[in-house]
């Protein structure tokens, strides 16, 4: 024969038939519990995971771990795959995987000296370009003469000084 054993809503103990009390409240929801103590902690308002007694304590804490059957979790083994990136196919990636540290060394090296040069040649660029802007307005101002200058007054806007 089997008994239908519920459990009390404040401590976690198993109430057998014909113990324990009844509580119904006002929006019809039923709590059971095992004696007049969980029913009067409840009613206070008490948390019964601070109360080391009671069933969610012992579960918060880790304690009762020989009751509880722990069901170890596997991790699924990532199974190794190669394909290819976007910019590289398969093979470059493989090519690149066995070829030696020196030859990817010189390369590196290449590709660094390249962009260097790039550089230095849109900076010499941009240097001749100056210069020959330079060249030309010091050119207009010799056949122009002297440029008459706005003369300096009382700069506007704020007002300056120590705040």
């Amino acid at each position: 024969m089997v008994l239908k054993t519920e459990l009390c809503r404040f401590s976690g103990a198993k109430i057998y038939p014909g113990k324990g009390i009844r509580f119904v409240r006002s929006d019809s929801q039923v709590f059971l519990f095992a004696n007049s103590k969980c029913k009067r902690y409840f009613h206070n308002r008490l948390k019964p995971a601070k109360l080391t007694w009671t069933a969610m304590y012992r579960k918060q804490h880790k304690k009762d771990l020989h009751a509880e059957t722990i069901k170890k979790r596997r991790r699924t083994t990532k199974k190794p795959y190669s394909r290819s990136i976007v910019g590289a196919t398969l093979e470059v990636i493989q090519k690149r995987r066995t070829e030696k540290p020196e030859v990817r060394d010189a390369a590196r090296e290449a590709a660094l000296r390249e962009i260097k040069e790039r550089i230095k040649k849109t900076k010499d660029e941009k240097k001749a370009k100056k210069a020959e802007l330079m060249a030309k307005s010091q050119k207009t101002q010799t056949k122009g003469g002297s440029m008459a200058r706005a003369p300096k007054g009382q700069k506007l806007g704020g007002g300056g000084g120590k705040r």
